[in-house]
Parts: structure tokens; C-alpha cells; sequence
């Protein structure tokens, strides 16, 4: 996979080796990341991104070594490295060196490097999902309100559990036994004409897609609701789909063994979000790519 790396002042066009055994990322997992992406030139929301990187490292007890702005900066760069055709997954991480005594991360050795990858948009096809028995844990539990990549590990044992029975995806509720989200993504139903996602409670994160689809759904001029949904609404959704980075919106066309349409809601809101995104400035644009 083709890709650009920053570290330490420097870009490199393969994967600086920066980690040992005794680091305190290896070893305990002291990780933040922020996922943006750009898509053949632009990238949405990607100063939301690159601010959401300083919060969730902040969460976590780091002291971040650059700033949002600087963030930006380089992320800028590093599309127009890869070209306006490309469509990449951007990924500024902070991350901890040394611990004090055993187990305490030091902040004071938070470090930083950013990465941009080749990495295509799933196809408009559809995945299968089931609710699984695990949960998202509270505030109280783990870092949730940050980007932390020891959260990770908990999404994609449920995940392993769905694709063991028979789905691409897994649903995960709450600790009050209420939907959160997919493994990955936030997860949204339609039902009536009114578009339903759970409400944020700090079990999972408030997602920079899904809070840019509540926003262009409502000035659309289609109902949305953020509240507690029981596991039992999403037997008789009439649509559910997924807002995330990854593939921003998508559909869910079987859920829990019921087939499900890619309904006219769903399909709005992708098409919203994507219209939306080319209304943006590019970062690089095709004629000055060419120019170069």
C-alpha cells in the first residue's frame, strides 16, 4: 500500500520504526490516533479531525508535542504528496514513551507521528450486522472520550463474534443495555420517516460523520432524533445504516438474519454528506497536480 509518513520533522515514503519493547506504547497500549480521510483532492472536516487528535490525547494524560493547527499543516502536505487522485485514510497519532515507576505513563515523553495511506471507499453495497454480548464500556470503565487505540481490541472481539455467526458487523449496546454502536462506527436507524441515532452518553464517541449527517438530514428537512433506542427498535427498522470515516455512510441490508432495502433516507444522507464534501474547498487541485 502506498503512503506518506512524518515523524521527527522528516517525511518518509515507508514506515519509520519508532517503537521497542520497553516503550510505554508497546507495552501498554498508550495510544491516541484521529481518522480523516481525502477523497480525490478533498478532505472533510479535517481541522475537526486534527482538533479531536488534541482532545483525545489530552484525555488520555499526554501533552501534545504539535498543535491542531500544525496538524493540519501537515496533513495538507501530505495529500498533495499523494496526489488529488488519491483516496487515502489519514492518521495523526500521539503516543507515550516512558512510564513512571511501572505503569503510569509519563507525559512529558508523548511523542507524534502522522500517516497517509492508499486506502480505497467500500463499495455502496451493504453489510450484514448482528447485536452481539459485548458492551461499550462507561467513563468510569476506560478512556472513552478519547480516540484510544486500547478501545479497539474490545469493537473487534465483537466483531470476530459476528463473523463467527454469520454477519460482516457487529452491534454493541451500552452498559444500561441500550444500542451504542457498530463495532467501528455510529449507528443510525430510520423508522416512519424519522431518522434515529443513539443519543451520546460517553459510551462511544460522538463521531465527526454522524454529527455533520445530523446537521445536513435536519436542514434537508428530515426529522432526526438523538435518544436512548432499545435493542428490540432495530427488529422492525425500516432502514439502518452506519456514519463513520471509514466508508462515511453506508448501508445495513441484514440485520440480526432480516434483509433489509438501502431506503431512500439512507441513500439521502450519503448523497447530502457527498455533496456537501465537493461544495468544500480541495486541499490539492487535479489542475495543479497536473501542473506539478
Amino acid at each position: 500500500m502506498a503512503g506518506v509518513f512524518w515523524y521527527d520533522g522528516q517525511w518518509f515514503t515507508e514506515e519509520p520504526k519508532i517503537l521497542g519493547p520497553m516503550d510505554h506504547a508497546f507495552w501498554l497500549g498508550s495510544v491516541i490516533f484521529d481518522g480523516a480521510r481525502a477523497i480525490e483532492g478533498w478532505a472533510p472536516d479535517l481541522d475537526r479531525h486534527c482538533a479531536r487528535a488534541i482532545r483525545s490525547a489530552k484525555v488520555m494524560g499526554m501533552k501534545p508535542t504539535v498543535t491542531a493547527e500544525r496538524i493540519q499543516e501537515l496533513c495538507e502536505e501530505g495529500i498533495r504528496r499523494m496526489g488529488a487522485g488519491a483516496t487515502l485514510y489519514v492518521r495523526p497519532m500521539f503516543f507515550i514513551r516512558r512510564g513512571l515507576g511501572a505503569a503510569r505513563p509519563d507525559p512529558d515523553s508523548t511523542d507524534f507521528i502522522l500517516s497517509l495511506y492508499d486506502t480505497p471507499m467500500p463499495e455502496w453495497a451493504g453489510f450484514s450486522a448482528m447485536l452481539t454480548p459485548f458492551r461499550r464500556p462507561a467513563t468510569d470503565m476506560a478512556p472513552t472520550d478519547a480516540k484510544a487505540a486500547c478501545l479497539y481490541p474490545n469493537g473487534s472481539r465483537a466483531t470476530a463474534w459476528a463473523v463467527e455467526h454469520g454477519a460482516n458487523m457487529a452491534v454493541m449496546s451500552d452498559v444500561a443495555g441500550n444500542i451504542a454502536e457498530f463495532a467501528s462506527s455510529n449507528l443510525w436507524f430510520v423508522k416512519d420517516g424519522v431518522a434515529v441515532t443513539p443519543a451520546v452518553n460517553h459510551t462511544f464517541l460522538n463521531g465527526i460523520t454522524r454529527q455533520r449527517v445530523i446537521k445536513l438530514l435536519t436542514e434537508a428537512g428530515i426529522p432526526v432524533e438523538e435518544r436512548a433506542v432499545r435493542p428490540e427498535e432495530l427488529e422492525t427498522a425500516d432502514e439502518i445504516f452506519s456514519t463513520g470515516n471509514y466508508g462515511k455512510v453506508q448501508p445495513c441490508t441484514r440485520y440480526n438474519g432480516r434483509d433489509l432495502p438501502i431506503g431512500p433516507i439512507t441513500t439521502k444522507a450519503r448523497d447530502l454528506y457527498f455533496a456537501w464534501m465537493r461544495a468544500q474547498p480541495r486541499v490539492v487541485e487535479p489542475a495543479a497536480a497536473a501542473a506539478e
